[in-house]
């Protein structure tokens, strides 16, 4: 297996426990708040991520496995959560979540060993053929680019208070921004 498996497979063990300690009993002010217009507040951060838990990692491997390229992925909807959201709780989104994620990297992990699985293709609807190892790769990020999101808008909430440390604290100069181009695969 290629070290970058299992270090992805680490992570993404990690993430449910990760966001469980950050977001569970935070003031709703906090779960709340956004970056701007189009950004997605850490409430609804954490409901992308089981959206995407329940229609794109294993949804798209199985599709790979089944049907290779002959079938295109169906787009994936990153504001399919507005739908439910509200009629949640946070904790009750991170249960289901923390619930998921380990039947998910059980459907995986025969993938995990087997090189020739992870270089078997699948139809993306805008880029074309793609790996199982890129899905793979690309699921690792997200969690990553995600988690990376909530602690930017976490911390901006403080920018103000910290003063001149804002100088030394690179987190609160970057920006986060509605996403250009087409709605699927991105948030």
């Amino acid at each position: 297996m290629e070290p970058w498996i299992g270090e992805g497979r680490a992570l993404l063990e990690r993430t449910p426990a990760l966001l469980r300690g950050w977001v569970t009993d935070l003031p709703p002010r906090l779960l709340d708040v956004r970056e701007g217009p189009g950004t997605f507040s850490p409430r609804e951060i954490v409901a992308h991520l089981l959206q995407a838990e329940r229609d794109l990692w294993v949804p798209r491997l199985r599709i790979i496995l089944e049907h290779g390229e002959a079938r295109v992925f169906p787009p994936f909807d990153r504001f399919a959560h507005r739908a439910w959201l509200d009629e949640v709780s946070i904790e009750g989104v991170l249960e289901e979540f923390v619930l998921l994620r380990p039947g998910s990297l059980a459907v995986w992990a025969p993938v995990f060993e087997n090189a020739g699985v992870l270089a078997r293709r699948g139809r993306h609807p805008e880029f074309g053929p793609v790996t199982a190892g890129q899905l793979f790769a690309t699921w690792v990020v997200h969690d990553l680019t995600h988690v990376r999101q909530i602690a930017r808008v976490l911390a901006k909430q403080f920018e103000a208070p910290v003063g001149p440390w804002r100088a030394y604290l690179t987190v609160l100069r970057e920006t986060g921004s509605a996403p250009a181009g087409p709605a699927e695969e991105q948030g």
